[in-house]
């Protein structure tokens, strides 16, 4: 089983916005005069055992794109070994009414089936909550960047420490990749 969530998370003007240069600043004060800049959606599927991750940011959190997601995350579980039985989400409208999604959900196995968790109770799909607090603090806001594509741009090597280098206290002090059986060659 897998919990799946998307997390928003504000774009970064390009030069840095208030959390690079202050609230009081000149790029902030012009900044709120500015258009808005929207958000990026951060996608993330988590594996139930071994706790293993992929996530992707992404520009919206349609059906289409969630299917994609779902598909991806998907790939990248069987080259770990993983085959999904189960994708547990919240009640979005993206994961529970879109057609798209759900035939992405039966081609990810043949005993795939989608899971969702009670209306209001979000600690049900606690994996991929606290995938989110971590990933929002330790990647998203654990330095200033001066864009969103240089966020996005290190999310992947921040994904691979995850994954591979970093403890987890639920696995008793070693990383999710110590739990699965096929391991892609790792050089770092």
């Amino acid at each position: 089983m897998v919990h799946t969530d998307v997390k928003k998370l504000g774009r970064i003007r390009d030069g840095g916005g208030w959390w690079a240069h202050g609230r009081g600043s000149a790029q902030s004060v012009a900044a709120r005069s500015a258009a808005r800049v929207g958000y990026d959606y951060l996608h993330v599927c988590v594996d139930d055992h071994s706790r293993l991750a992929y996530a992707e940011v992404l520009p919206d959190e349609t059906g289409a794109t969630c299917a994609g997601f779902i598909t991806r995350a998907g790939i990248f579980m069987a080259g770990y070994g993983i085959t999904i039985e189960r994708v547990m989400s919240d009640n979005a409208f993206a994961y529970r009414h879109t057609a798209a999604y759900a035939r992405a959900v039966a081609a990810l196995s043949p005993a795939a089936r989608r899971k969702f968790i009670r209306p209001r109770c979000p600690w049900q799909n606690g994996k991929a909550e606290r995938f989110n607090q971590t990933a929002n603090n330790e990647w998203a806001r654990a330095q200033v960047f001066a864009s969103s594509h240089a966020r996005t741009t290190a999310l992947a090597t921040w994904l691979h420490e995850y994954n591979h280098h970093r403890p987890h206290a639920s696995l008793g002090g070693l990383p999710p990749v110590s739990r699965v059986t096929n391991v892609p060659r790792c050089d770092s």
